[in-house]
């Protein structure tokens, strides 16, 4: 469960855009009503608990969000993190619903998983549900709000406090940049602002926390009169009031808790502090500057401001720092317009090399250089308009958007002020915040630097160290689970709460109809129409991928996709740029293993305009010299990025360790840093000259129909005529006859990342589907997971594990992995592998029933958004499935069979024949995992550096 960002940053990451301006109208005609983008009805409960629903039809599914208007800034120093640590014990238990709470209910109704997340304002809970299970989820809910407290132990309470460190450790402590935020806050704010500690608390506040804290804190936020309930989807309204009221009803009124009064803060002068990262690889500069709160009228102005200083490549601060001075491939803005203050943060990761101090020159040169250009404005305004309808392509997101703009402003509709406030905008306003905000004004300052390379940090800055933990074996003791469990009474209620509410009438889920077609060309084209939404995405894939790198030119195809948006033979980057932002459109290009791949997505009514420019795009590079050092830096800038990053080492080891020795699949797609600077423009000709629409796929979902879409394809279909060539062969991973262990070192990591491996079988192998419904149990089902439930609940070793399936057209992987305490390294890693091995002869006919009903159910929201439709028609072009595949798999699903599960989990994931990496701090961890029972550790470092 995840700490979100707090403000309307995060909620318009959701649902961020405008609609655009209304004609003007004449003095005698009304002005009509704005219609709503998500009409809601309201009312309160006399408990105080305010409740909102949505109608949405367009899915048999719908979305509950309970959310309680407490988050870190209700707490004080000394108490922190109680927030967070809450939202994780609210999961795990009640009086009624029993161990595990949400987290089980979710899974055996078929939901999309129990999930939540705390902010500084508010903690939400949320869960898509198919519609049939809408009464159990309310009565769950209300479960919670009113009878939940006197599950929570001792034990528990010591168990969840491991979990969130392991969270800590993953988010901020073992990882690059991870302390940025906090230095930031603590800089930002006075020591006795609820913004100045982080969310997720200070761990000596979490240590000393008790049960008895626990409870007080339970009673006084968590009250229906602090308190929204939020339902969106296919439901019926007056039946949903009947159910509200019957199970949260009777919950008693909490003490008042008024709204937090606004407490913007004021620098008398900026500020400069910088620390020693153990493990970035590339300098990074963060400047921060007091806002205003979400529900301020300025804070649309700034957000927008921020927009234009970056949007761009004619926006000034990346002009200056991009394009000009090549210092970085991106600057990033972003504004935490929380409730009661907010900021602007402005993030520069440098090239290697690159002082902080350049950056920050370049930085106020472009401050100081800003004029509000008001047609890049309304190119802002245009691209937030297909933002919100991109991003609303679910239930849940649309109540989460509901219920957290509710809980921050007592305004569940929000929403319609945000974007009256966006249509109103002129460039005199953004130029007032600029100045009032941003220009000359005081900030702060974080230079994160490479611990080696102190020198890059800005001058002047004050030196600090955080706060980190030493690796100590044996830290923590071992926490029983089933320990402090005593008998209480429950919670007397006028209803029989003990027994769970039956299932409604099973939806109906209308099977998806793909049309398919063939261009002239050879370009394979199919679709879906989808009318939910003014919006289409569209993605063309081409075979090639990492194959185009043939040739002992490791990571040609990767700079062959960043050059193919950067411009075209007609219009210079910024121009094209332009022209996609004027239609709402974007445009990207990336690699796999096996493909090429060129998707977007706009406005419906500029489908036509944007297929256009799509064209250009493909059929017209620009082959820019200059284009073409600025794509090099930022692929050698992602490479050190990624020798930071514990999930890409294990990754990359293990690619490594898989396959032959210089074969395409164990070289790094993105290249090396010499490989990449050695290629030419020439070699990227020859990779594209080998992209041909014979090896080609087309598919579109959206609201456009199959005539349109073929339509905008002809002229592509005419002028791409290149002959297919063959492409060269991937290697087939080894099948290891023993177990293999390989440790990549990072010196004095807090975590270890656990990464178990076996090679399995291709994406349309008649077992791939089988071996997915069989991990699901295992790995696969989240907290109805085994290895969840062992391994972080039952032990707080982790704060996530999973196991998953790849499958490729060629191949396919089932891989484990787990970032763990460090300290518990071998102990994490016996245990996990434990549960593997006793797979096939632990999954029961329960498990059984639990994976067919979770997995069934769970279609009613199989292809809910646009992008589902889209990997629907991935799986029949690219893969090779039929297209009634859903269907098929409905029955393989129905088929499967105790016998068959422990079966093929004993065939394709046998513990003494996998391959283990594990990245962590060798000095502590590694001789340790001798007693793995996985053969002696092998150092990895010089297997991939």
């Amino acid at each position: 469960m995840p700490i979100a960002r707090t403000g309307l940053l995060a909620a318009l990451a959701l649902t961020s855009a405008l609609t655009q301006p209304a004609l003007a109208q004449t003095a005698r005609a009304p002005r009509p009503a704005v219609q709503k983008v998500l009409p809601t009805s309201s009312y309160t409960l006399p408990n105080g608990l305010k409740v909102t629903f949505h109608i949405d039809r367009s899915d048999p599914v719908v979305a509950v969000v309970l959310a309680a208007h407490v988050g870190s800034s209700r707490e004080v120093s000394g108490r922190t993190g109680f927030a967070h640590m809450f939202e994780h014990l609210f999961f795990l238990n009640s009086e009624n619903l029993g161990p595990g709470g949400l987290d089980k209910l979710s899974t055996r109704v078929g939901g999309t998983g129990a999930n939540g997340s705390t902010s500084r304002d508010w903690t939400v809970y949320n869960q898509e549900v198919p519609k049939d299970a809408l009464e159990k989820m309310i009565w769950a809910e209300a479960d919670k709000l009113g009878f939940f407290i006197k599950t929570v132990t001792p034990a528990v309470l010591e168990k969840e406090k491991q979990v969130v460190k392991n969270e800590k450790r993953q988010s901020v402590d073992n990882r690059p940049y991870g302390h940025v935020n906090e230095l930031m806050a603590a800089a930002m704010y006075p020591q006795d602002h609820p913004y100045s500690w982080m969310v997720i608390g200070s761990m000596k506040d979490l240590d000393a926390a008790q049960v008895a804290d626990v409870q007080d804190f339970y009673r006084r936020w968590y009250t229906p009169n602090n308190s929204t309930l939020t339902i969106a989807g296919d439901f019926d309204p007056v039946q949903a009031r009947a159910w509200v009221v019957k199970y949260f009803g009777e919950i008693p009124r909490g003490a008042p808790a008024a709204r937090p009064t606004p407490r913007p803060v004021t620098l008398t002068g900026s500020k400069s502090i910088a620390y020693l990262d153990s493990y970035a690889k590339l300098p990074q500069l963060s400047i921060a500057w007091p806002t205003v709160g979400v529900a301020d009228p300025d804070a649309v102005a700034v957000e927008v401001l921020g927009d234009l200083l970056t949007e761009g490549r004619d926006a000034p601060l990346t002009k200056l720092l991009v394009e000009q001075q090549k210092l970085t491939d991106k600057v990033d803005i972003g504004n935490w317009d929380s409730e009661i203050a907010g900021e602007t943060v402005l993030a520069v990761r440098a090239f290697p090399n690159v002082t902080l101090d350049r950056v920050k020159a370049a930085i106020d040169q472009g401050l100081a250089g800003f004029r509000v250009d008001p047609a890049a404005l309304q190119r802002v305004k245009t691209l937030r308009e297909a933002a919100i309808y991109n991003q609303l392509g679910d239930v849940e997101g649309k109540a989460t958007t509901i219920a957290r703009y509710e809980a921050q402003t007592g305004d569940a509709d929000f929403l319609d002020t945000y974007l009256a406030r966006l249509r109103a905008l002129t460039p005199a306003d953004i130029d007032r915040v600029f100045r009032r905000y941003m220009f000359n004004r005081p900030s702060v300052s974080v230079s994160a630097v490479p611990k080696a390379m102190p020198q890059l940090g800005l001058t002047g800055a004050t030196m600090v160290t955080p706060v980190t933990e030493p690796i100590v074996q044996g830290a923590e003791a071992a926490v029983d689970q089933n320990a402090g469990r005593t008998a209480y009474t429950r919670t007397p209620s006028k209803i029989d709460r003990t027994k769970e509410p039956p299932f409604g009438p099973t939806p109906t889920v209308t099977p998806l109809t793909p049309w398919q077609a063939t261009a002239t060309n050879g370009i394979a084209v199919s679709g879906i129409e989808d009318r939910e939404l003014p919006v289409v995405r569209f993605t063309l894939s081409v075979d090639g991928g990492q194959r185009l790198d043939a040739g002992a030119k490791p990571g040609t195809a990767t700079l062959l996709a960043r050059m193919l948006t950067r411009g075209t033979a007609r219009r210079t980057p910024a121009e094209l740029e332009k022209a996609l932002q004027a239609l709402g459109a974007r445009i990207d290009a990336s690699v796999d293993r096996e493909r090429l791949i060129v998707s977007g997505t706009t406005l419906a009514r500029n489908y036509d305009a944007t297929m256009a420019l799509f064209g250009e795009i493909l059929l017209e590079p620009r082959w820019d010299a200059a284009e073409l050092a600025l794509a090099k830096a930022a692929v050698t800038a992602r490479i050190a990025d990624n020798t930071s990053d514990p999930q890409a080492l294990a990754t990359r080891v293990t690619n490594v360790v898989s396959y032959p020795q210089g074969s395409l699949l164990a070289q790094d797609i993105l290249g090396t840093p010499e490989s990449v600077a050695a290629l030419t423009i020439d070699d990227l000709k020859a990779a594209y000259a080998r992209l041909s629409p014979r090896l080609a796929r087309f598919r579109v979902a959206g609201a456009v129909t199959q005539g349109q879409a073929t339509a905008a394809l002809a002229p592509l279909a005419t002028s791409w005529t290149t002959a297919s060539t063959a492409l060269a062969a991937l290697p087939e991973a080894t099948k290891p006859d023993a177990a293999r262990l390989f440790f990549y070192d990072v010196p004095d990591a807090k975590q270890s990342l656990l990464m178990f491996s076996a090679p399995t079988v291709r994406r349309a192998d008649p077992d791939y589907y089988p071996l997915h419904v069989a991990n699901y149990i295992l790995g696969g089902g989240g907290f109805a997971s085994r290895l969840t439930q062992e391994v972080r609940e039952g032990k707080g070793y982790t704060y996530g594990i999973r196991s998953g399936m790849q499958g490729w057209r060629t191949e396919g992987r089932w891989t484990l992995s787990s970032p763990v305490r460090a300290n518990v390294t071998l102990e994490a890693a016996a245990l996990a592998r434990t549960i593997v091995a006793d797979y096939p002869t632990t999954f029961t006919a329960d498990d059984l029933a639990l994976t067919k009903t979770s997995l069934s159910k769970a279609r009613a929201f199989q292809f809910e958004q646009l992008i589902d439709k889209l990997d629907m028609l991935a799986l029949i072009g690219d893969y090779g499935l039929p297209v009634d595949y859903p269907k098929r798999e409905a029955a393989v699903l129905d088929s499967m069979t105790v016998d068959r599960i422990r079966g093929l989990a004993q065939r394709y994931w046998p513990v003494d024949r996998m391959t283990y990496v594990i990245v962590g701090d060798a000095a502590s961890q590694m001789e340790r995992l001798d007693a793995l029972g996985a053969g002696k550790p092998v150092p990895a470092k010089p297997l991939i550096d």
